[in-house]
């Protein structure tokens, strides 16, 4: 009785850990270029009991293990916005900011616009890194092109073509091993460094990656979780009843006839 009760205290432990999953995901529905997180769970076989020469027939116990969080990396639909500085991954690979600690982050959220300095940053502030480093315009700058491969043109003040760098998009032969820093933001791991651009890949202007977050099926598996925690204390609750009621009875004197 007592292992049952602990059988379903590990499940509702880790149903309680991917409801907190599918609501991040369902509260990101709209992040740009957000991935959706995902529980991995398995078996967890508890040994049978044994002390000394002591062998006992107890069967193994099976218990929930909660073993990871891993990141769906997958893309997300692509959504037209005309804005010259929304831009999207056609294809592997990740923007490539810079944080104002030096830190490098990578992103899919293509939603980038220029600050008071002339430089082109993400929604956070963050520097946009280019193949040379930062990206910046000049006073009078217009008409910003983008081209594929993320070379990026300008007509200057004085109405003449002029270039204004090139993006760095990076790519991980294991995209999976990046950390979530902050909303669709990701670090890299000391161990984890990005490759060049590959040769598949293109840059959108004009365009947004949504996030991969399916609704549909966010909402339906939290009713699912929902239900079967409230199943799973609904049991616990009766074999709690049952082993109050067997230890009433134990601690009762037998009557004298």
């Amino acid at each position: 009785m007592e292992n049952s009760l602990l059988v379903g205290l590990s499940r509702q432990m880790a149903l309680s850990h991917e409801l907190d999953i599918v609501a991040n995901n369902i509260a990101n529905i709209d992040t740009t270029g957000f991935k959706a997180d995902n529980a991995s769970f398995q078996e967890f076989l508890q040994t049978g009991a044994r002390n000394g020469d002591f062998q006992g027939n107890d069967k193994r116990v099976s218990f929930v293990l909660d073993r990871a969080t891993w990141t769906d990396m997958s893309p997300g639909a692509l959504q037209r916005t005309g804005d010259p500085l929304d831009l999207a991954i056609d294809g592997k690979g990740f923007f490539v900011a810079q944080t104002p600690q030096g830190q490098q982050r990578y992103t899919r959220n293509g939603s980038f616009s220029i600050n008071a300095t002339g430089q082109l940053v993400t929604m956070n502030g963050d520097q946009v890194i280019g193949a040379a480093g930062p990206i910046t315009f000049q006073t009078g700058d217009h008409d910003i092109n983008i081209s594929s491969t993320g070379i990026i043109t300008v007509r200057d003040s004085t109405g003449a073509e002029s270039p204004r760098g090139q993006l760095q998009i990076a790519n991980f032969d294991q995209p999976q091993r990046l950390q979530k820093d902050a909303g669709s933001m990701f670090a890299a791991p000391a161990d984890v460094n990005p490759g060049p651009q590959p040769a598949n890949t293109r840059v959108v202007q004009g365009a947004l990656e949504k996030s991969n977050v399916q609704p549909i099926t966010m909402m339906t598996r939290m009713i699912e979780i929902t239900r079967s925690y409230s199943d799973i204390a609904a049991i616990l609750s009766q074999q709690d009843s049952q082993r109050r009621s067997a230890l009433q009875q134990l601690s009762q004197a037998p009557s004298s006839s």
